[in-house]
């Protein structure tokens, strides 16, 4: 049998292949031919439409409608639960190696897809090339490892102390019925891993995907139906959170939620699903990633040109809209202003455009978007000094370039507050010490870098710097499935390590049969 030890991330297309290139863009040609495609809601297998609809726009060009779905009402909703509460019956008691079965299949399938979904999500998303195959990658991977752990789960010793007169066994049965929320900003890959983590575990699911990528998501479910996932046990449902979100949340029948998302969503959910509805006879669990104000600590001995490019990268891939991206460096006084200058002029290098023709940066995903992040950039003027950027572009599109402001106090609001886009914040501290005491000032605890040569403050940083997933001496974005089980502290959410292997007991609970011998 296949074990974790044997499970190997996929590897992304290379693009410096020319024939790579022309091979995506044909696939993109492919995509904006299909564009305003109408997509219904799928309960039990069934297609139904409705006609309120969800419109997805092209953020680099939102005049672009790439689809439109079907909007679920609480009528659906309640359809669609009962319909999931069915099919569990069936489901939870297959093997695990027939479920596993369905997602390594769904993994050889999205192999095959690649492009063809890398493509929609350049636009839909607005991605560039790297960012929407990475994300096609980690979706693949999030399918191996899944299916590899579920099935390891089935046959590992569990430690249990051993008694002579009693045979004692310990399995990790499935929940029920899980209600799925996914962000928008890795719309394939989270909608994937938090859905399969709950189906390879015998649980049926409601999946819910943002207003803004709803279309990736179909195509996801789509690819489930072909790898072999049997009717009703993963049903999609588009739809209003205040509607059908808060519904299904606080629904006596509904056993847990996953969700990724702002943290103002993600206490909400955690309200909602904290209150026992009349019937409910469990505790719900919730599963929450809510984002982060993460930051990047440079000590005075670390490779500045290196730093610089880590740092950038960090900040700006994806047009700083990752819960991951390093929004806030924190440099020693020794080094501040030359690692300043440095970051500037790697910032300066980054290509602005379509994310369609490849470009570093791109459009943020929306016009809300696009206008909160122009409030932080004027309400950063006003707390520090803006060295870089600052502007939007004047052509369609919610274009916004890379912004970079020094000279800022821990306790500004574009120190401690998400922002999530283009916008890094530079903070100056006397010492490495003070430093690492102006990353621990936020509510957050997501991610964090460190940058040292010497042993005695990585080994200082690792104790003290308190976030879910520290990086020495790279960049704070880039997890791997199997390799960064991710997830963070505090007002970053539950710390449910997506991606590791004890990340599937989540979805589980334990129950320990004993036989008299």
């Amino acid at each position: 049998m296949v074990t974790v030890k044997d499970f190997k991330n996929v590897k992304d297309t290379d693009f410096s292949i020319e024939a790579n290139v022309e091979k995506i863009k044909r696939k993109i040609a492919a995509a904006e031919a299909q564009v305003g495609v109408k997509v219904p809601l799928i309960i039990n297998g069934e297609r139904i439409f409705r006609d309120n609809v969800i419109s997805s726009l092209n953020p680099a060009q939102p005049s672009q409608v790439v689809g439109t779905v079907s909007k679920a009402t609480k009528e659906d909703a309640e359809s669609a639960l009962n319909v999931a509460l069915a099919a569990f019956e069936d489901w939870s008691r297959r093997s695990a190696e027939e479920r596993s079965n369905v997602l390594f299949q769904a993994a050889k399938l999205m192999e095959e897809e690649r492009l063809d979904l890398a493509a929609l999500m350049i636009l839909e998303a607005g991605k560039n090339y790297e960012e929407a195959d990475a994300e096609v990658s980690e979706a693949i991977d999030f399918l191996n490892f899944y299916a590899t752990v579920a099935l390891e789960m089935t046959t590992e010793d569990n430690k249990l102390v051993r008694l002579a007169t009693e045979d004692n066994r310990l399995e990790y049965i499935p929940l029920g019925v899980g209600f799925i929320i996914p962000p928008w900003n890795f719309p394939f890959a989270i909608t994937t891993g938090l859905t399969v983590s709950a189906l390879v575990m015998g649980n049926t699911a409601l999946l819910k995907p943002s207003s803004l990528t709803p279309i990736i998501a179909f195509k996801f479910v789509e690819i489930m139906e072909k790898a072999g996932l049997p009717n009703g046990v993963l049903n999609y449902i588009p739809g209003d959170s205040a509607d059908i979100g808060d519904y299904l949340t606080g629904h006596p029948k509904t056993r847990f939620i996953s969700f990724t998302g702002s943290k103002k969503v993600g206490l909400h959910i955690n309200e909602l699903a904290g209150k026992t509805a009349p019937g409910q006879k469990w505790m719900k669990r919730v599963n929450a990633e809510m984002g982060g104000k993460d930051g990047i600590v440079v000590d005075e001995t670390s490779d500045l040109d290196y730093v610089a490019d880590q740092v950038v990268q960090a900040a700006f891939s994806f047009q700083g809209q990752k819960c991951s991206a390093g929004s806030r460096l924190i440099v020693v006084e020794q080094v501040y202003d030359q690692l300043v200058d440095k970051v500037i002029e790697a910032t300066s290098k980054l290509s602005f455009g379509l994310g369609k023709d490849n470009h570093d940066v791109g459009p943020v995903i929306d016009e809300k978007a696009y206008n909160s992040i122009q409030k932080y950039i004027e309400i950063g003027k006003g707390e520090g000094s803006l060295v870089y950027g600052g502007e939007v572009s004047t052509c369609e599109g919610y274009f916004i370039k890379p912004t970079i402001i020094k000279d800022v106090s821990s306790k500004a609001r574009i120190m401690q507050e998400e922002i999530f886009g283009p916008v890094l914040a530079i903070a100056k501290a006397k010492d490495w010490k003070e430093a690492i005491e102006i990353y621990n000032d936020t509510e957050y605890g997501l991610t964090g870098s460190f940058f040292s040569q010497l042993e005695e403050r990585i080994d200082y940083a690792r104790r003290e710097m308190h976030c879910g997933n520290l990086y020495i001496n790279r960049k704070c974005t880039g997890a791997l499935v199997g390799v960064h089980p991710f997830g963070g502290f505090n007002m970053s959410g539950t710390d449910s390590k997506a991606g590791g292997y004890d990340y599937l007991k989540l979805f589980s609970q334990g129950k320990l049969s004993t036989v008299r011998k």
